[in-house]
Parts: structure tokens; sequence; C-alpha cells
């Protein structure tokens, strides 16, 4: 279903999008919004455009043709990235010597490019303290960040992520990596994100087992847009189902 770009619940617009890697097409004729409070998962088999929809969406990657709308600009008019998060594909990859505290790393959103500061020192470090505590880690805030294990690591960017208080959170699969325990209490943690502090997620995951309790919408890439709706209709769809062969998905919700 498309949606105006006006419409105040539509964060994100994505129109007719496509793209090329020279011969080889990655994305054709995207079309979907991203609206306030979606927990959405963007979900299909490798090299069917994920990461690159997201690094368009970003403004990392030029497309082709079409054109994204951010919070009703367009993409290149756009340039208040503190409401966008985002974090990347492997961004615990890190040298475990990497002589920088918990603290330092979020601290570094401040300074990153595209994002002017402009709080005071007492502020940054009240916001630095709330995004922490908000994904769990500010008892680890001075901790060497190569110390700490691979999924407290990630929640530490994600803290990163979400200092500036963003409207949006885009991940790129987060959970790379890490037991499968430690993911289920990684999801509860990004559900609490989305539901009690109103940050709409917008993941790409091959977890689909374990997100289905939290997501609210699911997007299906093969190149096109195969679905974008509810979870729910998503996982009743057996030709979807069949898209995915080899995954395990499941429509109850506890």
């Amino acid at each position: 279903m498309d949606s105006s770009a006006n419409d105040s619940k539509t964060l994100i617009d994505v129109k007719d999008i496509s793209f090329s890697y020279g011969p080889v097409k990655v994305l054709q004729d995207v079309t979907f919004p991203i609206q306030r409070g979606d927990f959405l998962a963007i979900i299909g088999p490798n090299g069917s455009g994920k990461t690159t929809l997201i690094k368009i969406i970003l403004g990392l990657l030029k497309p082709s043709k079409g054109r994204i709308r951010i919070l009703g600009k367009p993409a290149e008019e756009f340039e208040d990235w503190r409401k966008i998060g985002y974090v990347p594909q492997q961004a615990t990859h890190i040298d475990p010597f990497f002589p920088a505290s918990a603290r330092e790393v979020v601290a570094m959103e401040f300074h990153a490019s595209r994002k002017i500061p402009s709080l005071t020192k007492r502020e940054e470090e009240l916001c630095i303290e709330k995004a922490l505590k908000q994904v769990g880690m500010d008892h680890f805030k001075n901790w060497r960040i190569g110390s700490l294990s691979g999924g407290q690591q990630q929640r530490i960017f994600i803290a990163r992520a979400i200092v500036n208080e963003p409207h949006i959170l885009f991940l790129d699969e987060p959970t790379t990596g890490v037991d499968s325990e430690t993911q289920e209490h990684f999801y509860d943690m990004l559900d609490n994100l989305n539901k009690k502090e109103g940050i709409t997620i917008v993941l790409i995951t091959h977890d689909t087992g374990i997100v289905n309790k939290h997501v609210s919408q699911v997007a299906c890439l093969n190149q096109q847009l195969v679905y974008h709706g509810t979870h729910e209709e998503f996982c009743r769809s057996g030709a979807f189902k069949e898209m995915l062969a080899g995954h395990h998905l499941i429509s109850h919700r506890h």
C-alpha cells in the first residue's frame, strides 16, 4: 500500500526505487512506507538488495531511479540526520585493544559526520547516561569496549545510535555471531526501545524465528518488493514461506 509523504505517520517514504551495480540489477521499482511506531523486519535471500536499500535511504548510495522522502523532505534536502540512527553490519568488529571505554564510544556520536554538536558537556553526559541505561549497559560505561562480549558491544553501538534520541533506528544484521539466548534478550531490548521509548525500528535480519513476537511489519525483498504488510499476514502466506525456504516462521505472539 502506497502512502503520501505528507502523512504525519510516515517517517520514510520509498517510491519506485531501482539500483544497479554496473550491469547487475539489485533493486527494481521498490515502493513502501516506514511509519511511526513500526517494528519493521526487512527480510529476503542473500543478494536481494536489503542492505543496498538501507544505504539508499541513508543517502550512502544514489538510486538510478525513484525517490526517498525522509520526515516529509526529499532525501537530498534532508539535513537533520540526528533523527536517524544506524548500526551497520559488523559494527562490533573492532580491535580488542582499541583504547576507548564504552562511554567514549557512545560519546563519539556527538562528533560524527553530518551531525553538528549543539549540547553542553553536561547535557551530553546526561544523554550518554540515558542511552546506556536504555540498552542495559550503564554499569559497563567505564569498561574498555574491547573487553566486552559481542552482545554487549552491540548494545553499546545501539546506545551510540540512539544517544541523539532519533525518531527511527536502522540495524543491519545486528545479531550475527551472537548466541541464541543473547539474541532473545537483545530483541527484548529492541522491543522496549520501540514500545516504551517510541523509537521506530527497522531491522535487516535472517533471524525470522526469534523476532516474530516483536515485529509488527515485514518487508520482503527479492530485488523487487515481494511483500509489505503485517507480520501475521506474511506468516499466513504460503508463497512467501516458499520464498524463504529453510526459515521457520511462527505467527504466534507471546
